[in-house]
Order: structure tokens, then C-alpha cells, then sequence
């Protein structure tokens, strides 16, 4: 069977790359895609959301990837803080790789319905 790195966004880069920082890649698409923010702003919306708490070293790596890759892009400074928003390329790639979470997620939830008899 091919191996399949995962669903890649508009400039074909999409978060297969990510490897180990796709979940935090993932977490930070999600919350710009209700505007832009800056660190601090962003790991509040991220914990808020997702129960998770993103380290500052896992949170500016990943900001640097996603703008390296042209999935984010950071605004000019307010008040010493640097926003980023996301970026065409970056939600195309977040829809992709929702959209395949979404197909595995369906498959798992079936499966243990099916032959573990949960909701």
C-alpha cells in the first residue's frame, strides 16, 4: 500500500511536513481562523478551545514553520506584541487536514459503535 503523508494545502505544502508539530500546527490554524493574534492571545484561545497549553518554545517553533511555509503571516507589532493571521494557503491547508481528522475520527467512532457497542 502507498504511503500517504497526509493532505497538503494550496501551495502544496500543507502540514504533512509537520510531523510531531502537527498537532500544535493544527491548533494554531484553528484559532487564526477566527483572526488575527498575537502569542499570548493564542495560547489562551488554543487552551480555551482545546483544553491543551502549548509551551512558548512549541508555539513560536510552529509560528516559525507555518510562516516559513506561507500558512501564517505576522502583522506589524502593537504595543510590542507581533500578530500573525492566517493566510489563503493556510486555511486551504487546514481545511484539507480537518477535513481528513474528520474522516478518521468518523471511521474510529463507527468502528467501536459497530463492535464495542458505545454511542
Amino acid at each position: 500500500m502507498p504511503r500517504r503523508d497526509g493532505p497538503r494545502g494550496g501551495d502544496g505544502t500543507g502540514l504533512a511536513g509537520f510531523g510531531r508539530y502537527a498537532g500544535p500546527a493544527t491548533l494554531i490554524l484553528s484559532s487564526l481562523a477566527d483572526g488575527p493574534k498575537h502569542g499570548y492571545a493564542l495560547t489562551k484561545d488554543v487552551e480555551e478551545f482545546a483544553g491543551v497549553r502549548l509551551a512558548p518554545g512549541t508555539l513560536y517553533e510552529a509560528l516559525a514553520r507555518l510562516e516559513s511555509q506561507g500558512l501564517i503571516e505576522a502583522l506589524e507589532p502593537a504595543d510590542r506584541r507581533r500578530p500573525y493571521r492566517l493566510t489563503a494557503a493556510g486555511a486551504a491547508a487546514l481545511q484539507a487536514h480537518l477535513d481528513a481528522q474528520r474522516r478518521v475520527t468518523d471511521t474510529g467512532l463507527r468502528r467501536l459503535k459497530a463492535n464495542w457497542g458505545t454511542r
